[in-house]
């Protein structure tokens, strides 16, 4: 490892990143410097502004993996090198709000009665039921499943935030039916060693077999079940300020998106061509 390597991981772990974060933005700025093949610490603000047109106009790097680059040379030049002028070179590419794709109760009844192991089904409805990110379910402990309380304890959440949220009956039959026939040792859904959490890309295969085997036509992905979670309650009629807790997020414009996705508020309004005369439902009828 190069001293200045170094420097920027521990700048990042004095700062209590997370380690998917360390690890993402170490990755990031060693792209950068491989792309021309020199240290990142000599190279000038045009070519920052050069390897953003790469990421963007060649790559056609996603709208995530370009703000994830930007972060981290921002952090790099700000911190490590302690280049703030340089920060002006970088400027975090304009906010892209897709709609967030949401199963629909049946589909997710479907995907959770899929064919699939006993581990499996319980890890996808883990997910689905606390409403968990991929990094969060991967690293539950079983001392984490409070069945007196009845509340699951995430720890170091995104933004290394500690929550709970609830346990449901249904969720604590299926995972003491599940460790009885597995009998994890520590985390709840080991990885091939027993003594390692279950890898984030082994769920996300997980997902989408799960996916395939219950004829869903849409991609699921971990983040797909946060979303119907988060989207399902509001619609059972959870207020919006509960549903940010249980997320963990740290702001409620974040969680207000899913106003955006319910269709709840779009079946209780009529279009106004039913509305016209002719066209309303007992025309349609006839």
């Amino acid at each position: 490892m190069t001293a200045l390597r170094e420097k920027m991981l521990t700048d990042l772990q004095l700062r209590n990143y997370s380690q998917h974060t360390i690890d993402a933005y170490i990755r990031q700025v060693a792209a950068f410097a491989c792309h021309f093949g020199t240290s990142p610490d000599r190279l000038s603000p045009s070519q920052v502004r050069d390897y953003q047109l790469f990421l963007l106009r060649q790559k056609q790097a996603s709208w995530p993996s370009l703000v994830q680059t930007v972060a981290a040379l921002r952090f790099f030049y700000r911190v490590t090198l302690g280049r703030r002028w340089m920060i002006d070179y970088l400027p975090h590419p304009r906010y892209v709000k897709p709609l967030p794709t949401v199963l629909s109760q049946a589909e997710v009844l479907a995907l959770l009665r899929a064919k699939h192991n006993l581990k499996h089904r319980a890890l996808l409805t883990t997910i689905y039921a606390a409403g968990l990110r991929v990094s969060e379910v991967a690293h539950l402990l079983l001392t984490d499943i409070d069945s007196r309380r009845e509340v699951i304890h995430v720890r170091r959440g995104k933004g290394q935030k500690d929550r709970l949220v609830m346990l449901s009956p249904h969720l604590l039959t299926l995972l003491r039916e599940y460790w009885q026939a597995y009998r994890p040792p520590r985390w709840l859904f080991p990885g091939d060693d027993p003594q390692q959490p279950i890898h984030t890309r082994s769920i996300l295969r997980v997902c989408k077999a799960a996916g395939v085997a219950a004829d869903i036509s849409k991609t699921v992905t971990p983040h797909v079940l946060r979303h119907s979670f988060a989207t399902h309650l509001l619609e059972a009629g959870t207020d919006l300020r509960t549903i940010q807790l249980l997320l963990g997020h740290h702001s409620l414009r974040t969680t207000a998106r899913y106003v955006h996705v319910s269709t709840l508020a779009l079946r209780s309004t009529v279009s106004p061509l039913d509305l016209l005369p002719g066209h309303g439902p007992a025309a349609s009828a006839l």
